[in-house]
């Protein structure tokens, strides 16, 4: 099937069913938002039909993969192609519960939410998962810091992850990383997403940057993603909370030469995704990580042309959603 074949399937919102599921996290106090999406004609549950998805370092899954635009979001475009599909908040994000220690002032508290506890989120969610659906693994999907929780849990859990598609996930860098803007770091920081478009677009050659993100789509992105705020001062100030165990991390890991993980350990296949004008996730570092890849049973590299980072959410995002389902649905074994 062509990427336009793909794309043109008609689409009805009306058909596709949207549930949330509140999980207790092991944290006292601490739920896990799980948004669920299906066609309404999905009856049999199925491990390959399956996937779990988590986000980045600074927007949820929400924000990240269920936008509407043009009235459809890369979740209900997965749901429309028959997957069952999952999206897990961390801790911190999108609609979990927001550790106490964040409605506090940033600087009287160390950075939350390490990568530990993102992986540990996503566990709790997979378990989630497998129990309702009565399965015993799941595939998954995941970008950037949400690529390091994914991997790892991969590397870790071979037995319980049929394939893993990663987009611009994280690995080791001997030049700074542009989400680390430096300095001392609080619990968490403010990211100002009324005015993230100038730096979105910057991202991009000059002469693309007009047609990058279509008229609307920001408006309606950045609407979305404050609408999760919790803080009513900041979300009316265009800002959100985002916690910088993440950024800890680089400093911790991919800056120091020290990998979170090996992804050497990962058996399932694995897809990665890219996009050409990704400065956050360079060409040169998403190279080095697929070549790490080195237990899968099989790996693809997918380069997106004309995308940056956010690559979901821009006027290429179809060629990214066609490659998953294509990746997903497909039964090629290597000989």
């Amino acid at each position: 099937m062509s990427n336009n074949e793909l794309a043109s399937s008609a689409f009805d919102a009306s058909q596709i069913v949207f549930d949330e599921h509140y999980v207790d996290s092991g944290t006292e106090g601490i739920k896990l938002c799980l948004r669920n999406k299906r066609r309404k004609d999905h009856k049999v549950f199925l491990a390959e039909k399956t996937i779990v998805m988590v986000h980045g370092a600074t927007f949820s899954s929400g924000s990240l993969y269920d936008v509407p635009f043009n009235g459809m979001s890369f979740i209900d475009f997965l749901a429309h192609h028959g997957f069952d599909v999952f999206a897990v908040d961390v801790r911190g994000y999108g609609k979990s519960t927001r550790p106490p220690e964040m409605q506090a002032q940033p600087d009287l508290n160390p950075p939350l939410v390490s990568t530990d506890t993102g992986v540990t989120d996503f566990a709790t969610a997979v378990e989630f998962v497998l129990r309702l659906r009565g399965l015993k693994a799941v595939s998954v999907f995941a970008m950037s810091w949400g690529g390091t929780v994914a991997g790892a849990y991969a590397a870790r859990n071979a037995d319980k992850v049929v394939k893993l598609a990663l987009l611009a996930p994280q690995w080791l860098s001997d030049v700074p990383i542009p989400i680390d803007q430096g300095g001392s770091l609080g619990s968490y920081r403010l990211v100002p997403v009324k005015a993230a478009l100038a730096r979105w677009l910057g991202t991009a050659p000059e002469y693309a940057r007009e047609r990058l993100v279509p008229e609307g789509w920001f408006d309606l992105w950045s609407e979305s993603t404050l609408s999760e705020e919790t803080w009513q001062d900041d979300r009316e100030q265009g800002k959100l909370r985002a916690t910088n165990g993440p950024i800890q991390d680089i400093r911790t890991y991919w800056r120091a030469g020290t990998p979170y993980y090996q992804p050497s350990e990962i058996r399932a296949p694995v897809l990665l995704l890219h996009g050409e004008w990704d400065i956050d996730v360079p060409l040169d570092l998403a190279r080095a990580y697929f070549e790490q890849l080195t237990g899968a049973s099989y790996r693809r590299w997918v380069e997106i042309g004309e995308a940056t980072h956010l690559a979901l959410m821009e006027s290429h995002r179809m060629q990214a959603y066609a490659e998953v389902v294509r990746f997903f649905d497909e039964a090629f074994k290597p000989e």
